[in-house]
């Protein structure tokens, strides 16, 4: 008996798949645009290359993973389940604890990046991630991420993160949105405007 396909195959044109391809050297970056962006030691490029469209509500620290911004200027714009981004940071940077409705997984490109979570005592665990290494959060598990590259300080290293769903959100955990309040880096202050 031969072999029969069951799913349905399409051809596609080349000029349709040209919308598909993103180039890393012509992606734009976006400082997060998050509660976090302007936070020191938390200052990184996050670049949407797949999907991240924003989720159906964004206030009150609920927002896209990638900022309001860029989850509106996907490099390749299409609706298929997933996300997929890069994160670009300098030695000893990366955001806060922060949750997702949706599974996060994070893939070393360059660099070593520390992957932390919070255990069900609360306490912070951790593993570090070489080239290639890849790490894979549940819904609900609050995490963070930071580059521990050892070397030059001004050198960046570049994590990617796939991210489920269409519309995914993410949030800062309570503990980081009243440390962001201490330090006065949220809420953002409107500039006041001159008469």
């Amino acid at each position: 008996m031969a072999y029969r396909e069951t799913l349905p195959r399409r051809g596609i044109a080349r000029a349709q798949m040209m919308k598909r391809v993103a180039r890393f050297a012509k992606l734009k970056g976006f400082d997060g645009g998050l509660p976090d962006s302007r936070m020191p030691g938390c200052e990184r490029i996050l670049y949407n290359v797949i999907g991240f469209q924003p989720p159906q509500t964004e206030r009150g620290g609920k927002q896209s993973p990638v900022g309001a911004e860029a989850s509106r200027l996907a490099a390749i714009k299409i609706r298929e389940g997933f996300n997929l981004g890069y994160c670009r940071a300098l030695p000893g940077k990366g955001p806060m604890l922060h949750n997702h409705d949706t599974n996060e997984t994070f893939i070393a490109m360059t660099g070593t990046w520390r992957a932390s979570w919070q255990n069900r005592k609360g306490r912070l665990e951790h593993v570090e991630l070489k080239p290639l290494d890849v790490i894979s959060f549940p819904p609900g598990a609050s995490r963070r991420f930071m580059n521990v590259t050892r070397g030059p300080k001004n050198k960046h290293s570049v994590l990617m993160f796939v991210i489920g769903g269409d519309a995914p959100s993410a949030e800062f955990t309570s503990e980081s949105m009243d440390e962001l309040q201490r330090k006065g880096v949220w809420p953002r202050r409107r500039a006041k405007a001159k008469k």
